[in-house]
Formats: structure tokens, sequence, C-alpha cells
């Protein structure tokens, strides 16, 4: 038994158990996808980069 923590709500699971790895539930994963959409994650960009792509 591999117990985790779910990075979303901190509550401890069963990381066999949980059918959305690696949160607890698909609630959890779906606040985390939410938080995405919203922008409110993000993957850090170099602007060198970014102005490339332009």
């Amino acid at each position: 038994m591999t117990v985790v923590r779910c990075p979303v709500c901190g509550k401890p699971f069963d990381l066999q158990q949980s059918e959305a790895v690696p949160f607890c539930s698909s609630r959890c994963r779906l606040i985390d996808l939410g938080r995405w959409l919203d922008e409110q994650h993000g993957l850090p960009v170099d602007p060198d980069d970014e102005e490339e792509l332009l």
C-alpha cells in the first residue's frame, strides 16, 4: 500500500485505490483542471522563447 497526499485537498489516500491518480478523487482532478483552464497554474516561459514563436 502506497499512501500519498492529494495535491488539491491534501487528504492522504492509497495510490492503488484511486482511479484519479495523482488525485484522491475525480472531484479533485476536475478542480485542478479548472485551475489550469483559468490560468491559475502555468508553466514558466522564457521571454526569448516566446518571441521566436511570433
